[in-house]
């Protein structure tokens, strides 16, 4: 796979650059000189197996992690966090796989936790249960899921109706780039496409939207361009078109194993 830094189709400048990034745990190096840039409006897919470094990517991306080398630009300005909450503000926002909602609680309630909508005069403020309700049906309708009640428990939702709420939450309050951490990794094939529609509507906002995952499937069903970590480094990126499903997989760790298993298996794996 060649190294392209920039997609002939996007001319602006990159939203977030992580430029030679290295992240040192005592003498474990988990990043090695990674470099990833992220365009307004695409869906950049970062891949690899198990222990290839993702989590730690997008935890420095995202402020939770300071870099030990490299340097970060945001609309091309040199960014340092000095925590996650500067990461939030300046409009990168996070989706983890644990998603930090309360399932017993409101839809309305969740999509607002933290940022809860007050009215009243002076000290005698109360949450503005009407504005948030509204907001949440009119958020959630847009990313095309249509909640019986805004009181709905968040625990009554599907995994990919959350994962929608997670998503809608994020825009609404501002997320110029978007980071998701492995959205389909525990959903069935009907709830894997609702998410994957739902990464599709972010992308046309003009929002980047970094797609963690080690399903080559998924990625290339919204995938912009591909890029592979394996052993905390880059192996490259490739724009839609310029890569099959097979290289992909192959260049994953394990990759090559596992298509000669599925060679020998008859390919049931």
């Amino acid at each position: 796979m060649t190294q392209n830094s920039e997609n002939n189709t996007m001319n602006a400048t990159p939203l977030i650059e992580m430029k030679n990034i290295e992240k040192h745990f005592g003498s474990v190096i988990a990043l090695a000189g990674v470099s990833v840039n992220v365009f307004p409006g695409e869906c950049h897919c970062l891949l690899g197996d198990n222990g290839a470094g993702k989590s730690t990517f997008i935890k420095t991306m995202s402020g939770v992690h300071k870099p030990t080398k490299g340097e970060i630009y945001f609309e091309g300005k040199p960014l340092k966090f000095d925590r996650p909450r500067d990461a939030i503000s300046a409009g990168i926002a996070t989706v983890y796989q644990d998603l930090a909602m309360i399932p017993l609680m409101s839809v309305a309630r969740n999509f607002f936790m933290g940022n809860e909508p007050v009215k009243g005069v002076g000290p005698l403020k109360f949450f503005d249960h009407q504005l948030a309700n509204d907001v949440t049906m009119t958020e959630m309708k847009k990313m095309g899921i249509n909640l019986r009640s805004p009181d709905q428990a968040v625990g009554t939702l599907s995994g990919g109706e959350r994962q929608t709420v997670a998503i809608a939450r994020a825009v609404h309050f501002g997320a110029k780039v978007l980071i998701l951490d492995e959205p389909t990794s525990a959903l069935g094939v009907r709830q894997t496409s609702n998410v994957l529609a739902t990464v599709d509507k972010v992308r046309k906002q003009g929002i980047a939207v970094v797609f963690i995952t080690h399903n080559v499937r998924h990625a290339l069903a919204v995938g912009d361009r591909f890029t592979v970590l394996n052993r905390g480094k880059t192996l490259g990126t490739a724009k839609r078109g310029e890569i099959t499903p097979e290289q992909l997989q192959d260049m994953m760790a394990g990759g090559q194993e596992l298509a000669t298993l599925e060679g020998s298996l008859g390919g049931t794996v």
